[in-house]
């Protein structure tokens, strides 16, 4: 699908990270992607935790592969801090560490101002909790200023949700509310999700959607 579409620019969350070739490929995510599409020559990992698996200690983030030049990164943790001894279970979900990964790249239009991020996680997609305003603040904080800003993501949260509308003051949204659901039915069993739009984009006044 990324080597048929040929971006210029991808923006990736939950990415695993690991060197061990002996495991799945769904945990080397980076590195399978930067073997396998070798016109991503610049690249950027945003680590947010270790999760602990039965197969072994996993890093895990975000990542953002392009091929154009990356002139600098800088990542900010939402609410909880890297750590390196997360274990996958429902009750550790809301306080999973999220970061907003910013990625300076240089494009023959100046400068572009990435933003990736994977927000807060919360089953409901409006609850406007205390976590999700403060996500809102530090995205806003993170892209006050800055020109040619592209913001894209799992937000975990709806565009309805008055933490995105925030967003929505200072950003495009790309889809607007256009969508039904950002999910793929067909590996879900919960029918809440045929309804739920999570994955969003934003883009500064400047730039032109096409």
């Amino acid at each position: 699908f990324l080597d048929t579409e040929n971006a210029d620019i991808v923006a990736l969350q939950e990415v695993n990270d690991s060197a061990d070739r002996s495991l799945d490929q769904r945990f080397r995510t980076l590195i399978t992607l930067r073997e396998r599409l070798p016109k991503y020559r610049y690249y950027s990992f945003a680590p947010s935790d270790t999760n602990n698996l039965p197969e072994g200690k996993i890093v895990g983030g975000n990542a953002v592969l392009s091929k154009l030049p990356i002139a600098q990164t800088n990542i900010t943790f939402f609410a909880y801090p890297y750590r390196d001894d997360y274990t996958d279970t429902p009750d550790n979900w809301p306080k999973r560490p999220r970061n907003l990964q910013h990625v300076e790249i240089l494009s023959d239009a100046g400068a572009l101002n990435v933003f990736n991020f994977h927000g807060v996680w919360d089953l409901d997609g409006d609850n406007f909790s205390e976590q999700r305003r403060n996500m809102s603040e530090v995205i806003l904080k993170a892209i006050d200023g800055k020109q040619n800003a592209i913001l894209m993501g799992d937000t975990n949260a709806k565009e309805t949700n008055p933490a995105m509308r925030a967003i929505e003051q200072h950003l495009h949204s790309v889809f607007g509310d256009e969508r039904t659901t950002s999910f793929n039915m067909r590996h879900k069993d919960n029918p809440g999700y045929a309804t739920a739009v999570v994955d969003h984009m934003y883009v500064s006044p400047s730039i032109k959607v096409m």
